[in-house]
């Protein structure tokens, strides 16, 4: 599923990027890595999406939340 699917408070694990080099490495410079646990804060009927990322809030736009691929699970904090 896409981080765009996700529900709001729930946890999500990162699993892959599937966007444009140059994003991706933005991505993966704000911590957004692989394996990464994502908190769903808010999804906004306009497809943008706001989450905590390692005590971070982002806020990101539909086409990069649709690039986010995401799996359910509990992680720790």
């Amino acid at each position: 599923m896409t981080l765009r699917e996700g529900t709001i408070g729930s946890r999500y694990e990162i699993i892959e990027i599937r966007l444009e080099d140059k994003v991706k490495r933005r991505l993966q410079m704000l911590g957004l890595t692989k394996g990464t646990a994502v908190w769903v804060l808010n999804n906004k009927k306009s497809g943008s999406v706001i989450m905590k990322v390692r005590g971070t809030r982002f806020a990101a736009g539909r086409r990069i939340a649709e690039g986010i691929l995401v799996e359910e699970g509990s992680y720790e904090q």
